[in-house]
């Protein structure tokens, strides 16, 4: 089913890694250096700089925010309005850190792009890390590639990852430790190259498809049973969420570049209705 969207906020630069939490939705503007907080209807709540570009999101159990500062390889976290590294990915991510899902213990696990995509590098597979609560780092999993949106389903034993350059959702169990096993299949994507996604309660995924230019639902196995086509720009990543999680809120842009995003300055959250509720992590 083609599902209808509309802009609910613009005026940004690169939406990305939304979050919703606490009644608000919270996205990092990745090429503007900002990590923005609007309320259900779109208004503004608060804004606040993370000078190495913002990604992933996620909160500990304390309620302390963790934040992927992409550039300049680090996990922040942030306690009565300031930031303070929780851990360092310098020795390990060979590309830019990117997007990261935290689960209830407050254990974070974090993607890198694997290669430097803005400067037309080869690409590499990579590493999925794993963060302790105590900000410990590990290798979780290896040769993914390019792993983006990672979401835990419900009962907290599962991770999927969207694997952009492999085209593709896969699976893995979490074992005690964290580190990720079993992996397998969820979904073969057809060379729609995923970006960020989110998990619903029939588990469902929500794929962000920029290069098709549509959120897609995908069933396990890779049906894509609802669309969301996106105009005038493409979608970047999703998040369910409002008052029922039926909310979905989608980060788009007209371009990826950063210099081109910070001078067209197109990107915006749109949001759907969706027919199932958020569920899991984030």
């Amino acid at each position: 089913m083609e599902i209808a969207s509309k802009v609910l906020a613009d005026g940004f630069v690169f939406p990305e890694g939304p979050r919703w939490h606490d009644g608000k939705l919270w996205f990092s503007d990745q090429h503007d250096c900002r990590v923005h907080v609007l309320n259900p209807d779109g208004s503004a709540v608060e804004s606040f700089a993370v000078a190495g570009r913002p990604s992933g999101m996620g909160w500990l159990p304390d309620g302390d925010l963790l934040v992927v500062s992409m550039m300049d390889h680090k996990l922040l976290r942030r306690r009565d309005g300031k930031l303070t590294l929780h851990a360092d990915f310098a020795a390990i991510h060979p590309g830019h850190s990117n997007d990261m899902v935290v689960d209830k213990a407050g254990r974070a696990f974090v993607g890198n792009i694997g290669f430097d995509f803005h400067a037309g590098a080869q690409f590499s597979p990579t590493i999925m890390t794993l963060v302790m609560p105590d900000g410990t780092v590990s290798i979780a999993a290896e040769n993914i590639s390019c792993p983006n949106g990672p979401v835990i389903t419900e009962d907290g034993k599962r991770l999927i990852v969207a694997e952009s350059y492999g085209n593709c959702l896969t699976e893995y169990d979490i074992a005690a430790d964290g580190t990720l096993t079993n992996r397998r299949l969820f979904a073969d994507l057809a060379g729609r190259m995923p970006d960020g996604i989110c998990l619903d309660a029939d588990e469902c995924i929500w794929v962000a498809a920029p290069f098709v230019g549509a959120v897609l639902r995908v069933k396990r196995g890779g049906d894509v049973i609802d669309t969301v086509p996106i105009a005038n720009g493409a979608p970047y990543a999703c998040m369910l969420g409002g008052a029922d999680g039926r909310d979905l809120f989608i980060c788009c842009a007209t371009d990826h570049a950063p210099e081109n995003t910070v001078r067209l300055r197109e990107g915006r959250i749109d949001v759907a209705r969706a027919p199932a509720a958020r569920a899991g992590w984030p």
